[in-house]
């Protein structure tokens, strides 16, 4: 969470990117700039967490309390991911304060309401909440991005009230998570396997992809199928693939995100997202 700065800094004075986190805590009391892969579970049961009585809940809630008495300004999860990705903004809703903040980072601005427990869904009730995904651990460019937009928040006194313009604004929902059934073999190489996915499966992503589009093929005389599930408050994801002659072909435009070549990445999380672009009032907009 940053509150807000008590004095901006001066253009071109920023300091090195190692030290930004010290610096938001000398600037602004409470201030949480959190880690790779750092979320907290939302206060309201089974939205955070589909384990509610959990102690680990339990102590969310409470941290959640805890900084609600502090009135923080805003938000801000700092993420690494393990694909091919630009770097780009994430919310949990659509207010006109949260897409300001997230357009301090980026203009390419993803709307998702899954996985649950996220940070940003869970400070989105007391602030404006962004999750900032920086691109692979490790990438300098990744680091000195991130630090530059604390740096913006920071010497923020408030948000604007009027809508960021259209013109300024790349606005994605995420509408279907793909996953591996667990289990269920896959590979990147070629390689025998249930699923054969293409060698460069995540140089796809944020590409508008046509219905055709090979995401690989199946192993064999395998029927093993690629999970896709609701990426957002939806009753079904819908059709997205299509296996005629044991190819694996998009069956509807679609923009991906967050594919990876990361097999633990994959078992442990999902192989990707895919998009739509929305409007402000998060309906989709047709190709």
């Amino acid at each position: 969470m940053v509150r807000k700065a008590t004095t901006p800094p001066e253009s071109g004075t920023n300091p090195p990117s190692k030290n930004f986190t010290e610096l938001a805590t000398r600037k602004a009391p409470l201030t949480a700039v959190s880690g790779p892969h750092t979320s907290a579970v939302r206060a309201t049961p089974h939205r955070g967490t589909q384990q509610p009585a959990a102690p680990e809940a339990h102590l969310m809630r409470e941290l959640i309390e805890i900084v609600r008495m502090h009135s923080p300004f805003a938000s801000i999860d700092i993420h690494n991911n393990t694909g091919n990705n630009p770097h780009y903004a994430c919310v949990n809703t659509l207010k006109a304060s949260h897409l300001h903040l997230a357009r301090l980072f980026s203009r390419t601005v993803v709307y998702f309401n899954k996985p649950f427990g996220v940070q940003s869904a869970a400070f989105a009730e007391l602030c404006p909440a962004v999750a900032v995904e920086c691109g692979r651990v490790g990438g300098l460019a990744g680091v000195a991005h991130a630090a530059d937009f604390v740096w913006s928040a920071l010497a923020m006194s408030q948000f604007p009230h009027h809508p960021v313009p259209e013109g300024n604004l790349d606005l994605l929902r995420t509408f279907a998570i793909i996953k591996v059934p667990h289990d269920a073999s896959f590979s990147y190489d070629g390689s025998d396997a249930d699923l054969r996915l293409r060698g460069d499966l995540d140089h796809l992503n944020f590409s508008e992809l046509e219905p055709g589009t090979s995401f690989g093929c199946l192993g064999g005389c395998r029927t093993r199928h690629l999970e896709v599930l609701p990426g957002g408050d939806f009753n079904t994801a819908g059709r997205y693939f299509e296996y005629a002659q044991h190819e694996i072909r998009l069956s509807q435009h679609a923009i991906p995100a967050m594919l990876t070549m990361d097999a633990q990445a994959v078992r442990l999380d999902c192989l990707g997202y895919l998009m739509h672009r929305i409007g402000r009032d998060g309906q989709r907009i047709i190709e």
